[in-house]
């Protein structure tokens, strides 16, 4: 039993269910994010968490103490809103305290906890300011402040970092890491950014139709994904997913993919369990930066396969290059060192990392596993 458990809860409207048999269990101090798209059910499923949102059937406990139907007042957890739900007439300092003194916490007491959070988030200045007065961060910094200081079992993050500009929302996301770090508290985190998931967690949920697609730590999600779904939302640029067809040679299977002239080339699979699949299709799926010049690629691996292709676009990007080839009729991206010689048009030796290189079933594009 971990610190917070959710135990095969589902969500209901009417005879609409909009959450499917949810189970995670989280340990006390992990950092979980619920990541997906729009209408994926994770706001719906803090929601539940929080006690905003009635469970249709399951269980959710804390600490061993099921929750269900128990006041939100009285489940001991904290929430930071996307709108960061301040009350606009107040200062920043009755903002924080105004929970504490709601629960009828001394003043003494309230005080003395405002100063530690008020430090710990740099906020010291602010505290005679109102909200209006302050910018998105600094709003962003009260409304956890007002989370931090009521000691929580469990902090629930609602997207509170998109109403902030694209620098802001770097720079708050690594405060978060940073308490996070140093505090150790329990955190589930609601996003539909993957680099906010990817960044911040210890594990993520991944979330589609309201169903949990995958749950593992950001490695496992990023490297062995459990389906199309989740290798292509997970990641950015997305992982290449290209038709292919299996061809056992030696006893050695090979993913046999078209070029840009519709030639045959065939990349060797590091894993032997696809001889199975000799002769039958399957999706084949690479991640941009296991496919780059014979230079660049990765001194550690195995696996490094030759593919000679036309090159369509070239992206300079800063720190890489993006470039974009045809594969088996799909567009198909590569990411390069930013000095790479590479131009539109050219014929160009690319080297394909097959260590990287995972393969799905276009039946029911579930991962083939191991």
């Amino acid at each position: 039993m971990g610190f917070l458990d959710i135990a095969n809860v589902t969500k209901s409207y009417g005879k609409l269910e909009v959450l499917h048999r949810v189970d995670i269990s989280i340990e006390e101090g992990e950092f979980l994010v619920l990541v997906g798209p729009s209408g994926c059910g994770k706001s719906t499923l803090l929601g539940m968490i929080a006690g905003l949102e009635g469970i249709s059937s399951g269980n959710i406990s804390i600490k061993g103490r099921v929750i269900n139907g128990v006041h939100p007042s009285k489940r001991n957890i904290a929430m930071v809103f996307q709108s960061y739900a301040l009350y606009p007439n107040m200062t920043v300092a009755q903002n924080i305290t105004f929970g504490l003194e709601m629960h009828g916490v001394p003043k003494p007491e309230r005080d003395k906890a405002l100063g530690d959070v008020a430090k710990l988030l740099q906020i010291d200045h602010l505290l005679d300011r109102k909200p209006g007065q302050l910018s998105g961060g600094q709003r962003q910094r009260v409304a956890m402040g007002r989370a931090l200081v009521r000691d929580p079992d469990v902090f629930l993050f609602d997207e509170p970092l998109s109403n902030l500009d694209a620098k802001l929302r770097v720079d708050m996301r690594t405060e978060i890491k940073k308490l996070h770090e140093k505090l150790k508290t329990t955190i589930v985190y609601v996003t539909h950014d993957q680099i906010e998931a990817m960044t911040l967690s210890t594990r993520i949920a991944v979330m589609y139709k309201g169903y949990i697609q995958q749950l593992g730590t950001p490695k496992e999600i990023y490297d062995t994904p459990a389906n199309v779904f989740v290798a292509t939302f997970m990641g950015s640029p997305a992982m290449n997913v290209i038709p292919a067809k299996v061809v056992v040679t030696d006893g050695m299977p090979y993913a046999e993919v078209k070029d840009a002239k519709g030639a045959a080339q065939h990349l060797r699979f590091s894993q032997q369990n696809l001889t199975a699949w000799d002769g039958r299709e399957i999706l084949l799926g690479i991640r941009p930066e296991a496919i780059t010049d014979p230079e660049g690629a990765d001194r550690k691996s195995n696996n490094i396969v030759p593919l000679i292709n036309d090159v369509i676009v070239t992206e300079p990007a800063g720190s890489d290059t993006f470039v974009t080839m045809s594969l088996s009729g799909k567009d198909v991206i590569a990411r390069m060192r930013a000095d790479t010689d590479v131009r539109a048009g050219q014929r160009f030796d690319f080297a394909v990392n097959m260590d990287k290189a995972v393969a799905f079933d276009p039946s029911t594009e579930e991962r083939i596993k191991p």
